[in-house]
């Protein structure tokens, strides 16, 4: 929900906006990694190392195809491609319950691999093309694939984003495009900050089941969102446009 907050109210243009946006979202999630643990200890979340051992080489080979498409292409086509993963992921939220209710898929131990494998790389591309965590798509998928608590899954989902975020930040990095990070600090701290204490009220609210109207509200904003950003033109100009108030002084 971050992104189009950037692109819409922020004025930033869509790469700049999801670089932003990947630098917020490593801080989030370090943050509600520890803030979660009084629901889902650490213990519990390290016995577990399994899954990420078979998820996370694929989110880091993803999220490397998913920074150099976006820091390659033209800004019409990186509109549409995010767009179209908006899109995808509002279909997800609001078919959480769905995908929730499917259970544990009865997969043999190499296909089980092999399809953790390949649903990371999805996920990193996710990661490295709209600058998130990939929760939304993580937690079903350990949920599925590893018949995973759906809490331990949140937490398992945190580990693996962390380096994988970190890994796309360094790619976009050594791409020369870590420069927006620079113009934007004031904001990047002032959002991080609200991230974090966000994370904080959410890691609170992990012990109440969420009502499946937030669901659809939250689902429905990013459908809208995704058809908002495929219908504008792409923007002309500086790439973080309008954002001079943001900016340190001095």
């Amino acid at each position: 929900y971050r992104l189009p907050v950037l692109i819409e109210f922020f004025g930033y243009k869509t790469l700049p906006a999801v670089i932003v946006n990947l630098a917020v979202s490593v801080v989030t999630v370090v943050f509600a990694f520890f803030f979660r643990a009084r629901v889902v200890p650490h213990s519990e979340v390290f016995a577990n190392l399994e899954v990420a051992a078979v998820l996370l080489p694929g989110t880091l080979a993803g999220v490397l195809i998913g920074v150099r498409f976006a820091a390659s292409t033209g800004e019409r086509r990186l509109n549409r491609v995010v767009a179209a993963f908006l899109f995808s992921l509002g279909l997800v939220i609001i078919g959480h319950r769905f995908i929730a209710g499917i259970g544990t898929l009865a997969l043999s131990a190499p296909a089980r691999a092999a399809a953790g494998l390949a649903a990371g790389v999805v996920i990193g591309v996710f990661s490295g093309l709209l600058g998130v965590a990939g929760g939304e798509l993580l937690i079903p998928v350990i949920v599925l694939l590893f018949a995973r608590d759906i809490k331990l899954a949140g937490s398992l989902a945190l580990m693996i984003s962390a380096p994988t975020m970190i890994v796309g930040l360094a790619r976009y990095r050594r791409e020369g495009r870590l420069r927006e990070l620079g113009r934007s600090r004031a904001l990047v701290a002032w959002m991080s900050l609200g991230s974090v204490a966000g994370a904080g009220a959410g890691s609170f609210l992990l012990a109440f089941t969420p009502g499946t109207l937030l669901y659809l509200l939250l689902g429905t904003i990013l459908l809208a969102s995704a058809l908002k950003l495929y219908l504008r033109p792409p923007r002309t100009g500086p790439s973080s446009a309008g954002l001079d108030r943001y900016r340190p002084r001095g």
